[in-house]
């Protein structure tokens, strides 16, 4: 049987000679014929210590290395590129037409009478007969 290969994100490097690998897989639901994305972590041997967080690696099945080690790192693209940072967008413009547009809806909401409101209803104890 081949050895299975995978790739994903180096997330963890803290341990020595092992980094953990998170790897997306996406299937179609068998009921509801929807892709849905899984995510799985496993723990790699990386003997050089070369890959640090955020690394993109390739990973393949090896014999168990340890209790949780079963995967060893054969290649990776060292500092993967970072996910884009939203960029701030001018929001001085909508405001201002933010604010002309709800003038007018507090000026309407100020022209309606205030409904009346009924009194609370009042608390009755029944008083303790003494015997």
């Amino acid at each position: 049987m081949p050895k299975r290969i995978l790739e994903g994100d180096v997330v963890s490097d803290k341990t020595d000679k092992t980094v953990t690998v998170l790897v997306e897989r996406r299937f179609r639901h068998p009921v509801y014929k929807k892709y849905v994305k899984r995510t799985d972590k496993y723990a790699a041997h990386d003997e050089q210590n070369q890959f640090k967080t955020g690394d993109r690696v390739r990973i393949i099945e090896c014999r168990p290395i340890s209790k949780t080690k079963r995967w060893t790192v054969i290649t990776g693209d060292e500092q993967a590129a970072p996910a884009p940072k939203a960029e701030p967008k001018a929001k001085a413009a909508p405001k201002k037409e933010e604010a002309k547009t709800a003038a007018p809806a507090k000026e309407k909401a100020e022209k309606k009478p205030a409904a009346k409101k009924k009194p609370a209803a009042k608390k009755t104890t029944a008083k303790k007969k003494d015997a």
